[in-house]
This record gives structure tokens, sequence and C-alpha cells, in this order.
């Protein structure tokens, strides 16, 4: 019998090792209504990206879905690089957490 073929990333189009860092995203923040909400399987460096830059009540109205992400400039100019990387590959992601507006 075959193994299960690994899921693919659907950010950057690599497959994710069974090892490789990983998490669930909620295409719908959770602190936004997306709780129970469809979720995708993602490379924990396609993720971080995500979270990189814009605040959830961005990702909520204008990048709720995958090709939204995908047509994001910067996501595209991220997923076309890490798509040249192996599959585990992990890094640290630039521009840290943002800060809450007071």
């Amino acid at each position: 019998m075959q193994a299960p073929a690994d899921p693919i990333c659907p950010l950057c189009g690599r497959p994710i090792p069974s090892g490789a860092p990983q998490s669930d995203h909620h295409l719908v923040p959770r602190l936004k209504g997306g709780a129970r909400g469809p979720v995708v399987r993602l490379h924990q460096i396609c993720h971080n990206a995500i979270h990189a830059a814009p605040t959830e009540a961005e990702i909520a109205e204008g990048f709720s879905d995958i090709a939204a992400l995908r047509g994001d400039p910067r996501l595209a100019r991220f997923a076309a690089w890490v798509a040249c990387r192996p599959p585990g590959f992990h890094a640290h992601t630039a521009g840290g957490r943002r800060q809450r507006k007071a």
C-alpha cells in the first residue's frame, strides 16, 4: 500500500512534509467570527508571512480566501521566493508582530 501524499501548501504550492513546521490558518480570523469557519493547512513560514503585516480586521475584510492572499503583491513575492526552497524549509519571518493601536 502506498503512503498518502503530503498535503500541498495553498500559498506557496510546495508539499508539506509531516515533519515540517506547519499550522492551520483560519481564512476569516477567529477574533472576527471565523472560529468555526474554513481553515487551510500551511507551512508555518507561509502562515507567519500572512500575519506579518495586515491586522486581523484587514485579513477578514480583504484576504479571506487563498486567491486574495496569493493576489497580494507582498505575499506573491514571498510565495515566489519560498517556492524555490525545499519543502521542509523554515526561517524567521521578517516584520515581527504588529503593534496594537492605542
